[in-house]
């Protein structure tokens, strides 16, 4: 009796038997990066009503959550719906840089006493600790996220 393997008819392709995603991911988006994919998908509907999708916040005040990446990825889908409607669309990345949530978290950070500070240097940090965490959740999203996003970002 021949064994079950040999009674399939599979057929012979050169597909590695494992994606290897962690591997091969890099390099193809590094080839989707040379092929400009994400420009010439906005040049395809380039003379067509327009749809621009604003994203904003998450505040700038700490890392990345699964929250911030649930709303990525909805925001990706009304984007690429839009798209295959034949519409211009753009995606514009956008964060919540001043208030109280910048506020609370500098000062729970413990780097600053606020009530030892004059009004223009608290708003001074507040604004430089806001910077530094939109960079953060750049460079966050950008290793962690979808590869059309990082590139966006």
């Amino acid at each position: 009796m021949k064994p079950l393997k040999e009674t399939l008819h599979m057929p012979q392709t050169d597909f590695p038997m494992r994606g290897n995603l962690a591997d091969s991911e890099p390099s193809r988006q590094e080839q989707w990066d040379q092929q400009n994919v994400y420009q010439k998908r906005l040049d395809k509907n380039k003379n067509q009503p327009s749809y621009v999708l604003h994203d904003g916040p998450p505040y700038a005040n700490g890392d990345i959550h699964i929250g911030h990446a649930l709303n990525k990825i909805l925001k990706d889908i009304i984007v690429r719906e839009k798209n295959m409607r034949g519409l211009y669309t753009r995606y514009v990345p956008g964060w919540d840089t001043h208030g109280l949530p910048i506020e609370s978290a500098l000062m729970k950070s413990g780097k600053v006493d606020r009530k030892k500070m004059s009004t223009p240097a608290f708003r001074q940090a507040c604004e430089a600790y806001a910077l530094k965490q939109v960079e953060n959740q750049k460079s966050s999203l950008k290793t962690r996220c979808p590869r059309e996003w990082r590139r966006l970002i």
